[in-house]
C-alpha cells in the first residue's frame, strides 16, 4: 500500500463525483496539492476549484503531468487517457477506497455500511457529531443538507464515513465502529452469489479494531446472523426485534414528520422526532443514536440534532412545492429501497402518489427483475423510462420497456413506458393536480426531471 504521508501531489479522475469530491476536499484541507478532471463542469468540481484544486474539464493525458499518484473509482473506464498515461509513466494508481482507508484506519473511524440507508445514517451521524462538538472528519456519498457539504475536515481523531460494499472496497477498512444497516442480494455482478455477499460483510465485521464494536440492525436477518456469529462486541438496534439493545416504539407518522419512543435495554430513554419521513428513517436514526452514544455524545444533543435533520441530497429531497403539487427526488434504485421509499411517501398522505423510475444498470434490472416487478405497489401512477447504463454495455432484451411490461403483467398496475425526460415532463405537466406527490427515483440523472417539472409548474402558475 502506497504511503500517502510521503505524497503531496494527488490527481483524481472523476473529481466531481460524490465520493471523489469529498475525499478531494479533505485532502486539500490536509495540505495536499490536488488536481483532477471530470467530463462536465458541475457544482462539486466548481467548489473544489474555489478551494484550491486544479480542475480540468475533459480528460487528457497531459493533465497528470505533476501527479505522484492517480486516484480512480470503479466507474472510470480502462481506456481513460489519464489512466492509460499513468500506467505508461508508472505513476501509482489507487482506488478512492485506498484514500478513505488511509484516513479511517489511522484514526478512530466510524464506517456505515449496508445495501440501503448508509448515506442517510452516516449523514445523521455526521450532523450529530458535528453539532455535539466532536469535530469529526466526514466523508459521505451525498451532500448533507444541514452541513451544506459531503465532507468536513475535522481536527479530532474521529472519522465518520460511508463504506461502499458495491465493489468490495469496504474490506480495506479497519473501523473503530462499524454500523451495518442491512444486507441484500445486490451487486451480484461483482459478488456472484448471496453467499459471497454475506462472507464479505462477515469479514468487514471481523476487521473492526480490537477495542471497537459492531452496531447492527437486527431487523435484517442477514445482519442478525453476523451478530450471532462474531466474537466482536455487538450493539443491536431494530423496531421489530424485541431483543435489540436500541428500539423504537409508539411510532406515529404524519404530514409534518414522525415521533417515537426510544428504548435502550427495554427502558424508554427519550422521545425521537424526525422531519424526514418513513419507518426506514426511524431505523436509520436508531443506528446513528447507538453510534453517537458510543462516541460519548449526550442523548439530549443527539435528539436535538435529529429533530432538525433535513436529509441528504437525493434522499427524499424536496425539489419544490407548486400549486399543491409536491415534487420529490430519491436515489432509490434497488427494489427494497424503492418499496420502503414509496411506503414512506404514502405515509405523508398525498391524494395521489406519482412515481417516475429510471432503472440503473442493465445487469441489476435483469438479475432483480422479479423483485422490481412488485416494488411499486404503493404508487397510484407509475412511469418507467430508459435504463441508465452507467459504465455498462446494453444487454439484448433488457430495457425500461421490458420492465414496464413485467410490472404490469405481475401486479396489474397501470404502467407507462416513456422514453426521454422531456416527454415525461410534458406528460406530468399536463396531468398532475393539487394534492399529488410526484417522486422521481433512480441512481442516474432522473433528478433533472423533477427540477424541470418544478420550473414548468412555476411558469404555468405565473402565467395563470
Amino acid at each position: 500500500m502506497l504511503d500517502l504521508d510521503k505524497i503531496k501531489n494527488i490527481h483524481f479522475i472523476g473529481i466531481g463525483g460524490a465520493g471523489m469530491s469529498a475525499l478531494s476536499y479533505v485532502m486539500i484541507k490536509r495540505g495536499y496539492q490536488v488536481s483532477g478532471s471530470d467530463a462536465k463542469p458541475g457544482y462539486m468540481a466548481t467548489n473544489l476549484a474555489k478551494e484550491g484544486a486544479l480542475v480540468f474539464i475533459g480528460h487528457s493525458a497531459c493533465q497528470i503531468e505533476r501527479a505522484e499518484v492517480v486516484v480512480v473509482s470503479t466507474a472510470i473506464h480502462p481506456d481513460n487517457p489519464e489512466l492509460v498515461e499513468a500506467k505508461k509513466r508508472q505513476v501509482p494508481v489507487i482506488h478512492r477506497s485506498d484514500v478513505l482507508a488511509y484516513l479511517m484506519n489511522k484514526h478512530k473511524g466510524v464506517a456505515v455500511a449496508g445495501a440501503h440507508g448508509k448515506t442517510t445514517t452516516s449523514s445523521m451521524l455526521s450532523c450529530i457529531t458535528c453539532e455535539g462538538g466532536l469535530d469529526p472528519t466526514i466523508v459521505v456519498g451525498g451532500i448533507v443538507n444541514n452541513l451544506g457539504s459531503n465532507a468536513v475536515n475535522g481536527k479530532s481523531d474521529y472519522v465518520v464515513a460511508e463504506a461502499d460494499e458495491s465493489d468490495g472496497s469496504f474490506l480495506k477498512f479497519h473501523p473503530y465502529l462499524a454500523v451495518i444497516t442491512n444486507i441484500e442480494n445486490d451487486h451480484l455482478d461483482h459478488y456472484g452469489s448471496e453467499e459471497n455477499i454475506q462472507a464479505a460483510f462477515a469479514k468487514f465485521v471481523e476487521q473492526i479494531k480490537e477495542d471497537g464494536k459492531a452496531i447492527l440492525c437486527y431487523d435484517n436477518a442477514k445482519v442478525r446472523a453476523l451478530g450471532e456469529k462474531t466474537g466482536k462486541t455487538v450493539i443491536s438496534y431494530g423496531i421489530d426485534s424485541k431483543d435489540a439493545d436500541y428500539r423504537a416504539e409508539n411510532i406515529e407518522y404524519g404530514k409534518n414528520g414522525t415521533t417515537y419512543d426510544i428504548l435502550y435495554k427495554n427502558e424508554v430513554i427519550g422521545k425521537g422526532q424526525l422531519i424526514v419521513p418513513g419507518r426506514h428513517n426511524v431505523l436509520n436514526s436508531l443506528g446513528a443514536i447507538a453510534a453517537a452514544r458510543e462516541l460519548g455524545t449526550p442523548l439530549e444533543s443527539i435528539l436535538a440534532s435529529l429533530a432538525h435533520f433535513s436529509g441528504a441530497k437525493r434522499r427524499f429531497e424536496t425539489k419544490g412545492k407548486v400549486g399543491g403539487v409536491w415534487v420529490v427526488d430519491d436515489y432509490a434504485h434497488h427494489p427494497t429501497e424503492i418499496a420502503v421509499t414509496l411506503k414512506a411517501a404514502r405515509q405523508t398522505q398525498p391524494e395521489r402518489l406519482v412515481c417516475v423510475f429510471q432503472p440503473h444498470r442493465y445487469t441489476r434490472t435483469q438479475l432483480l427483475l422479479d423483485q422490481f416487478a412488485v416494488a411499486f405497489k404503493d404508487c397510484d401512477e407509475l412511469i418507467i423510462t430508459d435504463i441508465y447504463a452507467a459504465s455498462e454495455d446494453p444487454i439484448p432484451g433488457v430495457s425500461g420497456e421490458m420492465l414496464a411490461h413485467k410490472i404490469a403483467e405481475t401486479t396489474g398496475q397501470k404502467v407507462r413506458y416513456i422514453s426521454g425526460q422531456d416527454k415525461i415532463e410534458e406528460t406530468l405537466e399536463r396531468e398532475v393536480r393539487p394534492g399529488d406527490l410526484v417522486i422521481t427515483m433512480g441512481a442516474g440523472d432522473i433528478y433533472r426531471l423533477g427540477e424541470q417539472l418544478v420550473q414548468a409548474l412555476e411558469r404555468s402558475e405565473a402565467n395563470a
